[in-house]
């Protein structure tokens, strides 16, 4: 009994260990459904108008390098519109003919219409946020909204004409972008800066849930501005570099461990107990279990700013409708974004492009394959389509997946505008491997030496298996193994019908010693009757009688040829 108990034990404290190292690993752009993250960056929003009843916003753009974003403004009243950015970025518009687009003598926003009205107009204006609001409100009398934006590529304005009433100046603080009702953003505007993950969550679980906010060494940011919706039981462990501190706009969670200060509303700021001297996603989870005595966390949540100063609406959630999706360690693919051109992959056999492939034909791994990938361009804009990089992943239960290099194709000028052409080989799924794949290049659009982000496009694949048979391993099926059974079965029954064969005919088991007189002799009988014995030592009358009569029958052939 004591044996049981002790085994149980050790049983317990194996699965708590197990429990407690319990971990996930962060992607870039995962989505969580347990923590929405949004940077509340600055802006304003005003009921103002000119006198000739337009509107003036501004849209401070903060992306990549030569990032490429679609702009929609619809109005029956004229609109000015403000763009500044500190980097180069192409803008795809389509608005009324009643809006005019500002920007600066020496920007580095190229626009590019859609024939679709509009008209620009270059001024020298400040890039100072605050020097920008002033300009404008000299200029035009007023502003009625500045907006930050972060990685856009859709954005969509509606008339926001007398919707804030009571407020004309233009005052500059940290907002919530997404509050203003009549801007539409069509992408997360913090997914390029998180990484983030939720381990598979324990059914029944009672416990308080558990989020961790991760800043990195090398990130910019040390002062964090938080405000939280969430419910009081909430846990949350945030963990920074040395000189990092977390203050909370409010305070409706309870409990709270960091490894720098935190200063909460009306009370001094609080000093760390505890030191994280690793980001390291892993370390920083266990070390928040390890402070809550807990076994599993709910959310992992990395910043990885560019700035020293942030502020961050966090909207944390405890538990999730049935409609709602599991948590996810990876973003969901899209084929396109839909503020980017629409792109379609079209495969070939041969490098003449002429003859298509069906989406059902079966690929071979031993012959290279031709794709064009073409799309729809914004209206006159003369934009040109790069790959920039394929992979193949499997579909089915063994998940793969492998990158996939390519060559680019030349094409004669005029023989496939608004597309691009590689060629490919399937050689390294020669090995067994799964047939049905999805092949996925994510590709760039370039104007004159600028390019961006352009999206991803998908195609099936379905590999014929296997491809070349490996000299040291042949892979056998199902028809192979029972035919080579069956031919086993075959073998054996006729081996065992040879024996029995020899059996009836010799009236001798097989293996049988054949070295005796009677068996030796011509004339033996072979009905299997009883053997005589025939004694080992003969008498010395029998040895000389048997002498004679041997002598006597070899005798009589002499004489005869004599």
């Amino acid at each position: 009994m004591e044996g049981h108990v002790r085994f149980a034990l050790l049983l317990c404290a194996a699965i708590a260990a197990s429990a407690s190292g319990q971990t996930c690993e962060p992607k870039v752009g995962a989505t969580s459904p347990w923590v929405k993250v949004r940077e509340m960056l600055s802006g304003c929003w005003t009921d103002f108008i000119t006198r000739d009843e337009a509107e003036v916003h501004i849209l401070n753009l903060k992306s990549d390098e030569n990032a490429v974003f679609s702009l929609r403004l619809s109005s029956e009243k004229p609109v000015k519109l403000i763009l500044t950015s500190p980097l180069a970025a192409h803008c795809l518009y389509n608005v009324s003919a009643n809006v005019a687009i500002y920007i600066r003598n020496n920007s580095k926003i190229k626009l590019h219409t859609n024939g679709h009205g509009g008209n620009h107009i270059q001024e020298d204006f400040p890039t100072g946020d605050e020097a920008l609001v002033e300009w404008a409100r000299q200029t035009f009398g007023g502003v009625t909204s500045f907006t930050t934006l972060r990685y856009a590529q859709t954005i969509a304005f509606t008339e926001a004409t007398r919707t804030k009433p009571g407020s004309s100046r233009c005052v500059l603080g940290r907002e919530d972008s997404s509050e203003k009702h009549f801007m539409e953003v069509d992408t997360n505007p913090m997914a390029p800066l998180l990484k983030s993950c939720s381990p598979p969550q324990q059914s029944g679980a009672d416990e308080p849930g558990i989020h961790i906010v991760n800043i990195p060494e090398d990130a910019s940011v040390r002062d964090v501005e938080l405000h939280i919706e969430t419910k009081p039981k909430t846990q949350l462990f945030l963990r920074g570099p040395n000189g990092t501190t977390w203050t909370f706009l409010n305070a409706q969670h309870t409990r709270f461990a960091s490894n720098n200060d935190i200063t909460l509303p009306t009370i001094a700021t609080i000093k760390p107990r505890f030191e994280v001297t690793s980001d390291n996603a892993a370390d920083v989870q266990r070390k928040a279990l390890e402070q809550f005595k807990a076994s599993a966390f709910t959310s992992y949540t990395e910043l990885r700013l560019d700035e020293s100063t942030v502020t961050l609406h966090l909207e944390i959630r405890e538990t999730l409708t049935a409609s709602e999706a599991p948590p996810q360690t990876a973003p969901p693919t899209k084929a396109n974004a839909p503020s980017q051109m629409p792109l379609l992959m079209q495969l070939y056999a041969s490098p003449d492009y002429r003859s298509p492939l069906d989406p059902s034909t079966k690929l071979q791994c031993d012959k290279r394959i031709y794709a064009e990938i073409s799309g729809h361009t914004f209206g006159t804009i003369a934009l040109t389509i790069k790959v920039a990089s394929c992979v193949l992943r499997s579909k089915g239960l063994c998940s793969a997946e492998k990158e996939l290099p390519f060559i680019p194709e030349a094409c004669s000028l005029g023989a496939c505008p608004n597309s691009t052409r590689i060629s490919f080989s399937l050689e390294q799924l020669q090995e067994p491997a799964p047939t049905r794949w999805d092949l996925e290049c994510s590709v760039k659009l370039c104007h004159s030496d600028h390019c961006g982000d352009g999206g991803r496009v998908k195609r099936n694949l379905e590999v014929t298996q296997p491809c070349r048979q490996s000299p040291h391993c042949i892979e056998f099926g199902l028809p192979e193994v029972l035919g080579i059974a069956f031919g086993g079965f075959l073998i054996g029954v006729l081996l065992i019908g040879a024996l029995w064969f020899i059996k009836i005919k010799t009236g001798y088991p097989a293996g049988l010693d054949m070295s005796s007189t009677a068996a030796s002799l011509p004339g033996c009988p072979c009905s299997g009757g009883k053997r005589q014995q025939v004694s080992t030592n003969p008498s010395p009358s029998e040895n000389s009688s048997a002498n004679a009569s041997i002598g006597s029958t070899q005798s009589t052939p002499t004489s005869s040829m004599a």
